[in-house]
């Protein structure tokens, strides 16, 4: 129940959001999404000067990048989403869909609420964590959708794929997750917003998306240390 309601919140406010847009200039657009990134970035570096293990999180994020690139993960997204795109073209506020729904995702399911959350909703039936996150992922969904559009929307798909997964699969996995390697997961997930803040605020054109797998690696190293 926690990630529905979590997916549906990122639903209806990304619409509001895009109702927003409606009214706000370029000018302003760009400056959102420029303040949306320097936030982004700051959220990054909290989560990274919490790491344990430097080891752990470099070697995860090579093997993630190797496993991403080589999966073209990326490119084959970008594709997927830019046929969403060429179907509904005729709409307002469909273009770039690719940019908004890496940015959300991303920002939507890195960080330790969205694991622990969906821990606590499988094995515990408590789902206040998640709904706690569906307030805070609201409030950014406004925010972003504003900004960056309706790839906002299509976001909530991974985050309920993602913690609905955990959640489900709760009792295999909890064994696996201690609170140890929920830090280094977030740690490398704290990386990578890092690299998506700056790409934000246009500073960098890193493929996000091909360095995801990396947030796998920890769970898998931390099982031989």
């Amino acid at each position: 129940m926690g990630a529905i309601v979590n997916a549906v919140t990122i639903v209806i406010c990304g619409i509001i959001g895009i109702i927003f847009k409606a009214g706000i200039s370029e000018r302003f657009n760009e400056r959102i999404m420029h303040g949306i990134g320097l936030c982004v970035l700051v959220l990054g570096i909290v989560g990274v000067i919490t790491v344990e293990n430097t080891m752990v999180m470099i070697v995860s994020v090579l093997l993630g990048a190797i496993t991403g690139e080589a999966l073209k993960l990326e490119e084959r997204l970008v594709n997927s989403v830019k046929k969403i795109e060429d179907k509904v073209k005729h709409l307002n506020y469909v273009n770039n869909l690719g940019e908004g729904f890496i940015a959300a995702t991303m920002i939507f399911c890195v960080g330790s609420m969205a694991i622990v959350g969906a821990l606590e909703s499988g094995l515990l039936n408590n789902h206040s964590t998640l709904y706690a996150k569906s307030i805070l992922d609201g409030i950014v969904s406004i925010l972003l959708a504003s900004s960056l559009g309706a790839g906002v929307i299509l976001s909530s798909l991974p985050v309920l794929l993602y913690e609905g997964a955990i959640t489900l699969l709760a009792g295999l996995m909890a064994p696996y997750l201690s609170d140890i390697v929920i830090n280094e997961v977030v740690v490398v997930g704290s990386l990578l917003l890092i690299g998506l803040g700056l790409n934000l605020l246009e500073i960098t054109e890193l493929k996000i998306m091909n360095y995801v797998p990396a947030m796998l690696f920890p769970v898998i190293i931390m099982q031989f240390l």
